[in-house]
């Protein structure tokens, strides 16, 4: 047989093999629930320079190439201009937040910082002695006496020109705008969520416009892609591990369809930052600015019900660092949480200052600068006690922050559904339900059992069950008892409300974190992952930055955990810098890797699926159960 008639007789065979697909099809032997995607080069070779990775946080929006050895790291605020003269002015404040001016608010944190007191004279220093008393009043006295010196009546440090009047600023140059100037101050990220509120440029609308707006000028400036360019580029976009549905299809709409990425990869922090970090599993704590979040992660997989987020992160410990200075007479007396600069000066001063060690003790002299624009150059002398230790143990001691009346714990909530999604999991799982049911009805009736009702059935019914069941798996074996949603069809009405009540009265404590992350690793399902989780607690991001956090941390796991895992567990690692990485670059680092897997090919969301699709694509396609 010639060489031209094998490729004939080849051809014959691929044509009978694809007339055998139609005819499949055809019988309904795969009938997918969704619509089929549309054909996209998902096979071709990725280049990772052209992939841009993107971490948003409250504080600072951290985004840069795949290839890139660290990101660009932005202040994540914008200075928008007034359109009309008579336009009042609107600042998002940083460091003050509901619940703190409520008349309980002093009381419980005078509580709050009884019990740090009690729990920092109750520990020994390494070489076993008790810790030297200190009073505040010793640090007030001295501290009164202070007067500033003046190191150079010129600052030289200029507010930002805003002469020829731009449209907005973005990060630093946001941060310096007069307050004089016609221009007002949004954070379009709050506590890990879309800074949606009631006042001026809070609505959603004005959120994403401020996002696209940050995001498109890192990216232009930054990054120096032109916009016209995005459109040969993809996107890896990580969000929180407790996350908003609404609030992620808006961003992946805007990022697809506004400004014009080919394609989508939504990721979770927690597993992003195990892939930065080197690691298979791990209990990841991610402490930031103004919140911070504790989950389990299991081989890329995060445990849908050990996550939790709290509402309390850096920010809090500054402006509780703050309290304790004015208890000790800080000498600054003009410093007000109102004002943009003094916030920053805040938190310069707690990032240098305190500490987790308990063998530092005594009173320790220290000075710091004020530099502001058209003031002169100031020295400050400043004598402190335990002021720098209390405040950073406000976080395992929340109370301390003064908070009332807001929600402190959250928890993931089962979705409610999305009108673009009709076959999201309730559909599946209710589908499924039903048909047990009708199944069961049928065998106590003596009746044969329907095709659509059999396991191997090739009928769209029998594919529902099949992952109806299968979401079940995904969800966790004990999802039913710590979600609201996720509960048995025939469940009374009165069981119900008990559930709810008690997740309300959960999510209404302020838990400290080394109480978060038991309770997170609790909430996973067999005894080998909490071994693993406990072997490695995993802390990202800036707001446990302190010198003997890795000690203090480590010690309350041991002394809280409960004592039969004491036996189990050979060693509790808490790990604060993977590969002597910035932990607040972790995260993002991860992102990066993640576009280097093979099996990422998988997760992109190209453009014209979600301009077809919409929200379908992130249940289809997401690397997380949506």
């Amino acid at each position: 047989m010639t060489q031209a008639e094998r490729e004939h007789e080849n051809e014959k065979e691929k044509d009978k093999e694809r007339e055998k697909d139609k005819e499949k099809e055809q019988r309904g032997v795969k009938r997918p629930i969704v619509p089929p995607a549309i054909p996209e080069p998902l096979q071709e070779q990725i280049q990772t320079n052209f992939v841009v990775v993107i971490h948003s946080g409250s504080q600072s929006l951290r985004i840069g190439r795949a290839t890139d050895t660290l990101p660009v790291t932005v202040p994540h605020v914008i200075a928008r201009r007034h359109k009309l003269p008579s336009q009042s002015r609107y600042e998002d404040p940083r460091l003050i937040r509901e619940g703190l001016n409520r008349p309980e608010s002093g009381e419980q944190r005078q509580n709050g910082l009884k019990m740090v007191d009690q729990a920092i004279w109750s520990k020994k220093m390494s070489n076993g002695a008790r810790r030297t008393p200190v009073s505040a009043e010793q640090a007030r006295v001295y501290n009164r006496q202070i007067r500033p010196a003046v190191l150079d009546p010129n600052s030289r440090f200029k507010w930002t020109n805003t002469t020829h009047q731009p449209e907005y600023l973005v990060g630093d140059e946001a941060l310096h705008v007069n307050p004089t100037d016609c221009y007002s101050i949004h954070w379009p990220i709050c506590r890990g969520q879309l800074n949606a509120h009631s006042g001026p440029g809070g609505s959603l609308s004005a959120v994403l416009a401020d996002l696209e707006t940050i995001w498109s000028h890192a990216i232009q400036k930054l990054l120096e892609i032109p916009l016209k360019d995005l459109k040969y580029y993809r996107c890896i976009l990580l969000v929180p591990d407790i996350y908003n549905r609404q609030h992620v299809k808006e961003v992946v709409n805007m990022l697809l369809v506004k400004m014009g990425f080919s394609a989508i990869v939504v990721h979770q922090e927690s597993v992003c930052a195990t892939f930065g970090s080197g690691l298979s599993s791990a209990c990841v704590v991610d402490v930031g600015d103004q919140k911070t979040s504790v989950c389990c992660v299991e081989d890329g997989v995060s445990h849908r019900n050990s996550r939790l987020c709290l509402a309390y992160g850096g920010s809090d410990v500054t402006r509780c660092f703050f309290w304790l200075m004015q208890r000790a007479g800080f000498p600054y007396r003009e410093c007000q949480l109102t004002n943009r600069l003094d916030c920053m000066l805040l938190q310069q001063l707690k990032e240098t200052f305190c500490h987790l060690d308990q063998d530092i003790c005594g009173m320790q002299d220290h000075e710091f600068r004020t530099r502001f624009p058209e003031s002169p150059v100031l020295l400050y002398q400043l004598r402190l006690g335990d002021e720098k230790l209390q405040a950073p143990m406000a976080l395992f001691y929340p109370a301390a922050f003064g908070i009332v009346g807001q929600k402190m714990t959250t928890l993931q909530h089962r979705s409610q559904g999305d009108p673009e999604d009709p076959h999201d999991e309730h559909y599946l799982l209710s589908t499924q339900s039903k048909q047990d049911q009708t199944s069961k009805a049928m065998e106590r009736k003596g009746l044969p059992k329907l095709p659509g009702f059999e396991g191997e059935s090739s009928s769209q019914g029998g594919d529902q069950a099949e992952r109806g069941s299968h979401g079940q798996e995904e969800l966790g074996h004990s999802q039913a008892d710590c979600l609201v949603g996720g509960t048995d069809p025939e469940e009374t009405p009165s069981v119900l409300l008990s559930r709810k009540s008690a997740m309300t009265q959960f999510e209404g404590k302020a838990l400290g974190l080394d109480k978060a992350i038991l309770h997170s690793i609790d909430c996973c399902a067999s005894d080998e992952t909490k071994r693993k989780m406990y072997s490695s607690i995993l802390v990202v991001g800036g707001g446990l930055l302190f010198h003997g956090a890795q000690e203090f941390l480590q010690h309350r796991i041991l002394n809280k955990m409960p004592p039969s895992f004491r036996r189990l567990v050979e060693n509790v690692e808490v790990i604060t810098r993977p590969k002597d990485m910035d932990p607040r670059l972790t995260a993002w680092k991860g992102g990066a890797v993640l576009a280097c897997l093979d099996t990422t090919q998988e997760l992109w969301i190209h453009q014209r699926e979600w301009n077809r699709f919409g929200a379908r694509m992130l249940r289809e396609r997401a690397a997380f159960v949506w």
